[in-house]
């Protein structure tokens, strides 16, 4: 009797599993014949009815809006006009916070965006089509910037970081393009003229030493943040009312040491008023000699 009843359970565990197995197989056949192929194209991000209706230049947009952008103001768009260019910076270490940095070869321009992992759809080679219509152009410091309006806690109202939801509504993902830096003029450091026209440029600046790097001093140290949490480094000979390095105490390479010796640095060229400040996209674009 005994026998009789293990032999039973035996079977009955045994077609459990027959029939387990075979439900499993047709799932995963179901689904192997259901699921799409990932895409690749970027059509999955943004707002894929965004079309080149009316596109300008980011030089034709920052020559129309300078008055809008120099004196501190802001302006929001109106009708369709959209704008086209390659993305050339953007938070993959957590130094460009909350923003991407565009050109399309006539300029550059900074759009600002409340949503973090932005370089896993926008990488740096990425070209994006922005639709500009109901979104607001005007400047920090001077930088010219795309967003939407922010009041501070001192009352001042300047363009800052559009919505994640509104965002969406306005860029498609296009192709991605070869993105090379352009080298940083120290002979032209004063210059007004080549600061309008280059701001918020990828360049790269060469044979230049950071200022009381010891092996100790790191990029950005919480004693020395501002109320921006990030932190200034100055370069050997140049003066820090003209050119910083500018980096948060957020960015993933925030408490590394700063080279002491010479060094080629790349980045994103924004100004703040009349100083230059390097943003390093990522550690390895400070590159030692």
């Amino acid at each position: 009797m005994i026998n009789y009843i293990y032999n039973n359970v035996r079977k009955t565990i045994r077609l459990g599993f027959i029939y387990l197995a075979t439900v499993s197989l047709l799932l995963a056949s179901c689904m192997d014949n259901d699921w799409d192929i990932p895409s690749t194209d970027g059509s999955e991000f943004g707002n894929q009815s965004v079309t080149e209706t009316n596109v300008v230049s980011i030089e034709q947009l920052k020559q129309k809006y300078a008055t809008v952008i120099y004196n501190g103001s802001y302006v929001q768009f109106t009708e369709p006009t959209q704008i086209k260019g390659v993305v050339t910076g953007n938070d993959i270490q957590g130094n460009l916070y909350s923003e991407v940095a565009i050109e399309d070869g006539t300029g550059s321009m900074i759009i600002c965006i409340s949503q973090g992992g932005l370089f896993g759809q926008m990488q740096v080679g990425r070209e994006i089509l922005v639709e500009l219509n109901g979104l607001y152009i005007g400047s920090y410091g001077q930088q010219p910037e795309i967003g939407t309006p922010y009041t501070n806690s001192n009352g001042r109202t300047y363009v800052s970081r559009m919505s994640r939801t509104v965002w969406q509504q306005h860029y498609k993902l296009l192709g991605m393009k070869d993105v090379s830096p352009v080298e940083f003029d120290k002979t032209k450091l004063g210059n007004a003229d080549y600061m309008k026209e280059n701001c918020g440029r990828l360049m790269t600046i060469r044979g230049v030493k950071f200022q009381g790097a010891n092996g100790k001093r790191v990029y950005a140290d919480d004693n020395s943040k501002d109320a921006a949490n990030c932190v200034n480094r100055s370069l050997q000979g140049i003066s820090s009312n003209q050119l910083v390095v500018r980096t948060s105490t957020y960015a993933d390479f925030a408490k590394m040491p700063l080279p002491q010796g010479e060094v080629d640095i790349t980045g994103i060229f924004t100004r703040y008023n009349n100083t230059w400040q390097i943003l390093i996209r990522q550690v390895s674009d400070v590159v030692e000699k």
